[in-house]
This record gives C-alpha cells, structure tokens and sequence, in this order.
C-alpha cells in the first residue's frame, strides 16, 4: 500500500510517518516505481509507535519497545521496568504540575483583582518579595 493507504489505516499524517521512517522506526519497501510501498506489518508497527506515544513514551522508549515487542526471547520484566519507568516519570511532572498549580493559585488568591496596580502576581514575576 501507498503511504496515502498507510495513513487512512492508522490515522497518522504522512508527514509523521515519513518522518518514522527517517529516524528507522519502520523502514517500508520500494515498488518498482520507488515509491514508498507500506505492508501491513509496517502498519501494525505505526499503530504501535502510535500507542506507546499516546501512552508518553519517547521515540527512543518507542525503539526499545518495538525491539522487545519482535524479540520472542524477551522478559516481561524488561518490558515492566520500562512501564513502570514511565509512571514514575508521570509522577513526578504530576507532582511539578501541581506545585506549580498550587503557587500560582496562592499568587491569584492575594491579588485584589481591582483598578490597584500593586499586584502580587506581578510581584512575583518580576522576583519581588512581599515587604
């Protein structure tokens, strides 16, 4: 199939999958013509590139696990680490996010919101501390 085919069977631009197969994520054949040809294992790999980014994995995580996805020798417990490498690094930017959600909320909360023009907020901003 066409990479034009290949996108409607994954729902990816083709412009995403020419760049996976820039990078060697999916390296389809060449028809006579030499243009891309796309099987439907190269699809199935997209689809899984697709999920795993949909899940937060990085390109280079997405590598490792199409790696351990074709290897049948592989270790559950490789592909666990990975999984569970993943969620703490959720955590921890859930944890950021919420800092950061916490402070601005404090920093909303003391500004008057009126004509003044002594902000908090700005204060903030601009690294001044209250007096």
């Amino acid at each position: 199939m066409n990479i034009g085919q290949a996108a409607a069977r994954t729902n990816l631009p083709p412009k995403t999958i020419r760049y996976y197969e820039d990078i060697a994520l999916v390296t389809p054949g060449r028809g006579s013509n030499g243009y891309r040809r796309y099987s439907d294992k190269d699809v199935h790999r997209l689809r899984f590139v697709q999920r795993a980014r949909s899940l937060g994995f990085s390109i280079e995580e997405c590598r490792s696990l199409l790696s351990l996805y074709q290897d049948e020798h592989r270790a559950s417990a490789d592909v666990k680490a990975l999984a569970l490498d993943k969620v703490a690094e959720i955590d921890r930017k859930i944890a950021d996010l919420q800092s950061l959600r916490s402070t601005l909320a404090t920093l909303a909360e003391k500004c008057h919101g009126d004509d003044r023009p002594d902000c908090p907020i700005i204060d903030d901003l601009a690294g001044i501390k209250d007096q």
